[in-house]
Formats: structure tokens, C-alpha cells, sequence
């Protein structure tokens, strides 16, 4: 579940996406080595009554000096910039892409005192050495009580090897040969490792921590290009990581030591776990936030509520809505753009909308963002899948969810599932997509929320497993 990074100030060319980041191609400037200002250093930038951290990750190497941006609250990690070392204690750092610059002065060993800059707001930012540290209670902590094993498997037709963490159930002596049910964790999009970490949350973890706990087996795995899973990343659509959870079941059977195998996925995770459904190639599903309704509509629904839960005005928002739906169509329908600015314009006049030059502007950037995913996503409608399962199924939604929409979501489910006497649909009230507790103002705000997931949602997925096993 990755998303863009929402820059610092509000802005609305960065509407949060469930698409995919950028390579990271490191650019950088050096003039004089600054000693030992290796290592990382954090502060945070205060805005009013909000503020936000900020890490930057200073690696000196024997013929250069590497420099790179965490913004942890906003899941940015590892941002490329440009450094400049001016003198022994002073520095510079530039994020061209995000029109970002802090310049600091070395007040002292454990002090940088410096002014950070994006589109003409400066604000003061001292630095001080070390990461952001966040809590995470819920992280499991070895020794773990159960037995867990590092395992490969591979994906021939695509030519990825696919490595992870085969977990078995705490006493598993206890269980007999081919009874024990074990279920296949796929992330949500852009490359995630086998823990779906982000915001330092290791959810997948948990759960399987969980699972193992309640006599369920699991297996989770790094996605191919990350951690360490290798195969072809360029171009890939939910087609091509749909194939990677599929050899994970396969895999899982070849090893006969298993009862009923499932799969469990977040978010695109939770589709492809509708898509292997349809396949009818496991015996039960779990999908946590998985996008039910066709992706054009995820997509559009997403921005209009991500922008209403920022403060735009309704009226702007759903204007906004009419022209990226008219963008998302015709990427659909392959229909080429020459001129940005004209395009937008024009649509805003066929429709009759009115909106400011700034939100015009930050609509072209959907133009082409996402490439190829994005265009196999939009245009993908889960229900034909959906109406071809017939194995029980336990779907479930937070009504804070500002990214799957739960009412519309569950409703596609309830219309298409084919009835099953052992299906569970269900919506929780004040859960966000990683199924946080937390309010309104704070559902996007994963960083802050020191949960990883609710106790009724990890209750809840391992007694219905072992009610159907």
C-alpha cells in the first residue's frame, strides 16, 4: 500500500494514489567533505498547531556522499536529494522534484540550526543526530514461541525468485499432518517486504505472529525487486504480483504439510486475493481492504474524500472529481495528450466547472502518473471475478477507510458474492485502511497511530479461519 509522497504543505498534486514510487536515482554534489556529519539527523518542522519530522541520511563513502530523505509520517523513505557542503558547518540539501531546501549551520556536535524552504514558505528546522523513533507495541519480539524458516520458492513462468517466511502455529506437535490451515499474505501495491512495512509498522508480522499463535500456519514474502526477492519489476500490473501469490499457493501445496490453503491480502493485496478466488485455485479468502469496485471508481472516490478530509470545499472537490474522471476515462480509452494545459482547460468547459489555476495545474500530473499499473488498474473491474468464487470468503472494511471506501466497496460484495452460509462481510466502525482505531481528522495519519491493527480485526480473521479449516 504504497502512496505518494504528499509533500510537506498541502498540496494538491500529490492526492494520495494506491500506486507505485519512483526509483530512487541519487544525485549528488560535493565540495568538501564535512566531517563526520555522517549519519542520519532528524527534526521536525512546526506549522501552527500540526508538525512534521523530517530525517535526512547523511552516508559518506570512500569517492562520494550520499544523502537521502525520510519523511516517515508521510511513508517517504529513502528520497533521493542533492547535497552541497559548503564549508566545514555549513550544508545544504536540495529535493529538486519537491522544490525543497534546507540550509543549515553546525552549532555544535549534536546541533544543526538551519531554515527549511518549499514554494516560498521558510520555517526554522533544527536537526539533531538520529532517526525518528516511533512506537510500535504490537511488534512481535524474538524468541518468538513458535518455529518460523526461511524459505524460497519461484515463479518460472516470470522468472522471479520470491523469498520469505514460512511461520508454523505455536505447538504445532499438537496438530496433525494436513490439518493445520495456512494462508499466503499478499501486500498492498508498490514493492513491499515481507512484513508490508510502512510507517514503521510491520503488520504482516503481526498478524502472522497472531495466526501462529490461534494454530494457523502463514507465509509472507518479500515482493520481487525488494528485500530479497529478485524477477522482473519493469512495467508489472496486479497481473504480474498475482502470479507471484499464485506460485506461493502452489508452492504451499507442494509441500503436503498443510490442510486447506488460503490466501490473506491488504488493500491490492486483497483484490488479488478476489482474483485467485475466481481462479478457484485456494480454499478460502481473506481480503483486508480489498478493492471490490472497479478501479477508476477506488481512484476517483479516494482523491474526492482525501481532499473533503483536508478542507477543500465540497463544491471544489467534486469538481475536481468530474475532471479526474474524465483523465481516467480517457487513459482507459488510450486517448493521446499533446497540450496539458489545454486538456484540463477543455474539460473543464465541456463540463462547466470552474477551478483555480493551482488545482488545474496539479490535475495534469494525473496525465500520465503511474504508467502502465495504473492503466491496467483503472480499467480493471474486480466483480467479474468476484461473481466466480465459490469458497468462503471474509471481506472486511474500516468506515474510516479513506482509500477502499467501505459502503460502496462491501455493497459490490454483498451484489456479486455467490451466497455462502460461511462468508463474512463486514465493515468496522473507526478503522482506517491498515485497520487502525482513530478518528476522522487522523485517518491517513499511519505514522502517528502507535497500532498496527485492532485486536477485533486479528480476533476476528484467526476464528474464522479455524471455523472453516
Amino acid at each position: 500500500m504504497k502512496r505518494v509522497l504528499t509533500l510537506f504543505l498541502l498540496s494538491l498534486t500529490a492526492i494520495s494514489l494506491m500506486g507505485q514510487e519512483t526509483e530512487n536515482n541519487q544525485v549528488v554534489l560535493l565540495e568538501k567533505e564535512f566531517d563526520k556529519i555522517d549519519g542520519s539527523w532528524s527534526g521536525k518542522l512546526s506549522m501552527g498547531i500540526n508538525s512534521l519530522g523530517l530525517c535526512f541520511n547523511i552516508i559518506n563513502e570512500s569517492d562520494k556522499t550520499i544523502c537521502t530523505l525520510d519523511v516517515p509520517e508521510q511513508g517517504g523513505v529513502g528520497i533521493p536529494t542533492e547535497l552541497v557542503i559548503l564549508t566545514d558547518k555549513e550544508i545544504e540539501i536540495y529535493v529538486p522534484t519537491l522544490g525543497l531546501k534546507y540550509k543549515g549551520f553546525r552549532k555544535s556536535s549534536d546541533i544543526i540550526e538551519g531554515t527549511f524552504s518549499q514554494h516560498g514558505i521558510e520555517l526554522p528546522l533544527i536537526l539533531n543526530p538520529g532517526k525518528l523513533k516511533a512506537n510500535r507495541p504490537q511488534t512481535p519480539k524474538k524468541p518468538y514461541l513458535y518455529r518460523s524458516e526461511e524459505v524460497t520458492f519461484y515463479n518460472e513462468a516470470e522468472g522471479a525468485t520470491l523469498k520469505g517466511t514460512l511461520t508454523y502455529p505455536m505447538l504445532e506437535y499438537r496438530y496433525a499432518k494436513g490439518s493445520i490451515p495456512v494462508v499466503v499474505m499478499v501486500t498492498g501495491s508498490g514493492g513491499q517486504n515481507r512484513d508490508e512495512e510502512l510507517f514503521d509498522h510491520k503488520p504482516f508480522l503481526v498478524i502472522a505472529d497472531y495466526l501462529a499463535k490461534c494454530g494457523i500456519a502463514s507465509l509472507r514474502y518479500d515482493d520481487r525487486g525488494v528485500g530479497e526477492s529478485t524477477g522482473p519489476t519493469y512495467n508489472m500490473t496486479t497481473l504480474n504480483i498475482k502470479s507471484d501469490a499464485e506460485a506461493a499457493v502452489n508452492y504451499l501445496k507442494s509441500l503436503n504439510e498443510f490442510g486447506k490453503v488460503g490466501v490473506l491480502g491488504h488493500s491490492e493485496g486483497g483484490t488479488i486475493a478476489f482474483m485467485l478466488g475466481g481462479d478457484n485455485c485456494v480454499d478460502f479468502i481473506v481480503s483486508l481492504a480489498g478493492a471490490a469496485v472497479k478501479g477508476i471508481d477506488i481512484l476517483v472516490d479516494q482523491n474526492r474524500v482525501q481532499l473533503e478530509q483536508r478542507g477543500l470545499n465540497k463544491d471544489l472537490a467534486n469538481s475536481h472529481s468530474t475532471v479526474l474522471r474524465a483523465i481516467f476515462e480517457d487513459r482507459i480509452n488510450k486517448v493521446q495528450v499533446t497540450d496539458n494545459e489545454k486538456y484540463i482547460s477543455e474539460i473543464c468547459a465541456k463540463n462547466s466547472i470552474v477551478l483555480p489555476t493551482e488545482i488545474q495545474s496539479s490535475l495534469s500530473n494525473f496525465i500520465t502518473f503511474g504508467g502502465i499499473w495504473l492503466d491496467w488498474f483503472l480499467a480493471y473491474d474486480p466483480a467479474e471475478a468476484i461473481k466466480k468464487i465459490k469458497v468462503p470468503v471474509m471481506a472486511i472494511n474500516g468506515d474510516l477507510d479513506l482509500q477502499v471506501i467501505s459502503k460502496s466497496n462491501l455493497k459490490v460484495l454483498e451484489d456479486n458474492l455467490e451466497p455462502n452460509s460461511k462468508n463474512l462481510i463486514k465493515e468496522y466502525p473507526s478503522l482506517n485502511h491498515l485497520f487502525q482505531h482513530c478518528n476522522y481528522a487522523d485517518a491517513l495519519n499511519y505514522w502517528k497511530n502507535e497500532e498496527t491493527i485492532s485486536p477485533e480485526v486479528l480476533k476476528d480473521i484467526a476464528n474464522w479461519i479455524n471455523s472453516i479449516k
